[in-house]
């Protein structure tokens, strides 16, 4: 059977007069009207021209946009909200802070970092901000929190954007930015169900799986979303993740090969999700441009699919002519029932009725704030102050064996050499983070004006680029063919800091040595020199650099973090962080540091 949803119960608790509004508008669409409803656009121009032409040729529910500048965001949504036939849900991704709405946002930190501080109430915060900020310019929805479990180091999706490794920390913090957030009558979609952070692919790029059987499950993800549900959650986001075993337990009889990713799966999202554990809320897809999604069956049969599975919003279209005349075709083969169409209707507009929304088909403009008073929530010093508090209880100092190297000061270690660790630099990400101050530039300015000399090294690989390309080849040969002395490196440092700026989120985020030998590129060295190793970016460098014996985590090269960690470096602080997840990588080798 399918679950239908009951607009009366929780998460809608919704009163006669806003389900008669959800019905009424219901039976006042056409068929096309219907099928755009069920779909998630995502926008690429802000001009009124386009969100205008966009919402009169397809009809969609909602829009998870790409953050820009404050004041250009609060236009855009402005658009969409008073010029829609029907009001909008607007969703940004404010994982981190309300930077995930707007670019000149505040970030306060990823889930990772807010739970290093092993202080619920920044959790809080972190929902609050964010709530904020993207309510300001005119968001009501976020695809957030990630509520996944990091319990694989090699994940390439979460390793800092969920909270940690255990069950009852991810269900506290998650309840508490739920909390926060929906202050700001902001819908949390809580993703990825039914699962991430145990397997080690990226869905966006291939088959994604979580192994668990039903028992184990239900002791993990399935506490976590069972809670949450009971707490009200109002929106789940269904990634494109596998769970074989589970539905092997439920259906002895299917073949592994038979078995759908969650956005896909009727029996992950009807059976499993809506009957076994409750939940009445919306679900959207993952976006659906990814290969966990696609390599799952041709486009225009996984459109309806998803939909006839249990999801009520379709995030992203391919090609919107295209997309919206497959799921129409799927409608009328019977693909997606008449029955599932409609309670996804129910649903969406359930969130849209819960928001409020519904008492402004008169009044649109009123729907948001002013853009004056939109502007000035925009990261205030309040919530700056919360950033900084946040940088300073989170950084972690994971291994502290050489038990005298702190405090770094101008006596102690007068000349201080930078090394920046970095992994693959290709990609988007490459483009994205180009011209962003880099960590180690803020860190050195930081030492500098203490009194220390500091250097950054200029990478190998990158030195040797920067020669004529009929030189490369012997530049090369000859970095492994030459021999340095130690004293190349003793009798010029007093101290070195390794920075290790790797990508997280990135499909790979493992550190890529340069070619080098004998150069401070690699910490070969930590018997020579007094050797500090910081990541900024994920918690698990540790596990390519296991000889270190002083590794810390900090969690992002933000300013207010840099600062942070040398006020801690300095002695002027103390390290307050609690590691939420095994830094250590469950290697045995990450623990070991030999003494001199």
């Amino acid at each position: 059977m399918t679950h239908l949803v009951d607009l009366s119960k929780k998460p809608y608790n919704l009163d006669r007069e806003a389900i008669d509004w959800v019905e009424k508008t219901i039976a006042s669409m056409t068929l096309d009207e219907k099928i755009g409803q069920l779909f998630v656009n995502m926008g690429s121009s802000r001009t009124e021209e386009y969100l205008s032409q966009v919402m009169t040729d397809y009809k969609f529910a909602a829009v998870r946009y790409a953050p820009g500048p404050a004041a250009d965001i609060w236009e855009q949504n402005y658009i969409l909200q008073t010029k829609s036939k029907i009001p909008m849900l607007i969703a940004a991704n404010t994982e981190s802070g309300g930077n995930g709405a707007v670019t000149d946002g505040t970030k306060i930190g990823d889930e990772v970092k807010i739970a290093a501080t092993n202080d619920p109430k920044y959790a809080y915060e972190l929902g609050r901000i964010a709530g904020l900020e993207a309510s300001a310019v005119g968001c009501n929805a976020s695809f957030a929190p990630i509520m996944d479990l990091s319990r694989n180091w090699r994940n390439p999706i979460i390793a800092n954007r969920t909270w940690a490794s255990d069950v009852d920390q991810v269900i506290a913090l998650s309840k508490e930015y739920m909390r926060g957030i929906m202050e700001h009558n902001i819908i949390p979609f809580a993703k990825h169900f039914p699962g991430d952070g145990i397997d080690e692919r990226d869905h966006h790029l291939s088959y994604a799986s979580n192994p668990m059987t039903k028992a184990e499950w239900m002791e993990s993800f399935g506490r976590i979303y069972g809670e949450m549900v009971d707490a009200g959650l109002p929106g789940i986001m269904a990634g494109h993740i596998h769970l074989p075993n589970v539905e092997k337990e439920m259906y002895p009889e299917r073949d592994f090969d038979d078995m759908l990713p969650a956005s896909l799966n009727k029996t992950l999202l009807d059976e499993l999700l809506r009957g076994e554990l409750g939940y009445n809320g919306a679900i959207v897809t993952d976006a659906s441009h990814m290969v966990g999604m696609t390599s799952s069956m041709p486009r225009r049969e996984l459109l309806p699919t998803a939909i006839e599975a249990g999801c009520d919003l379709f995030l992203f279209f391919n090609d919107p002519d295209e997309d919206l005349a497959w799921m129409k075709e799927g409608y009328e083969k019977g693909i997606l029932s008449d029955q599932r169409l409609h309670d996804a209707l129910r649903r969406t507009l359930g969130l849209k009725a819960r928001l409020g929304l519904h008492k402004y088909d008169n009044c649109r403009e009123q729907i948001m704030l002013s853009k004056d008073e939109a502007m000035a929530l925009i990261n205030t010093e309040e919530a700056k102050r919360i950033s900084n508090q946040v940088a300073d209880a989170a950084i972690t100092l994971v291994k502290d064996k050489q038990k005298a190297i702190f405090p770094v000061t101008p006596e102690r270690y007068k000349r201080i050499l930078i090394v920046e660790v970095d992994g693959y630099k290709g990609g988007f990400g490459a483009l994205i983070n180009s011209g962003k101050k880099r960590a180690s530039d803020t860190l050195k300015e930081l030492l500098k004006k203490a009194g220390h000399e500091v250097s950054i090294w200029e990478n190998t690989e990158e030195r040797i680029k920067k020669l004529p390309e009929s030189e490369q080849a012997a530049a090369i040969q000859n970095v492994y063919a030459s021999k340095r002395p130690i004293s190349a490196i003793t009798d010029n440092y007093d101290l070195i800091i390794n920075l290790v700026d790797v990508n997280s989120g990135g499909t790979t985020q493992r550190i890529i040595w340069p070619a080098a030998k004998g150069t401070p590129d690699q910490p070969f060295y930590v018997h020579e020199v007094p050797t500090i190793v910081v990541s900024v970016q994920h918690p698990f460098a540790l596990a390519d650099m296991p000889q270190v014996g002083t590794y810390i985590n900090a969690y992002d090269g933000m300013p207010n973090t840099m600062t942070a960690l040398y006020e801690k470096l300095a002695g002027k602080s103390e390290f307050k962080g609690v590691s939420p997840v095994d830094a250590y990588c469950g290697l045995i080798d990450t623990h070991i540091w030999r003494q001199k």
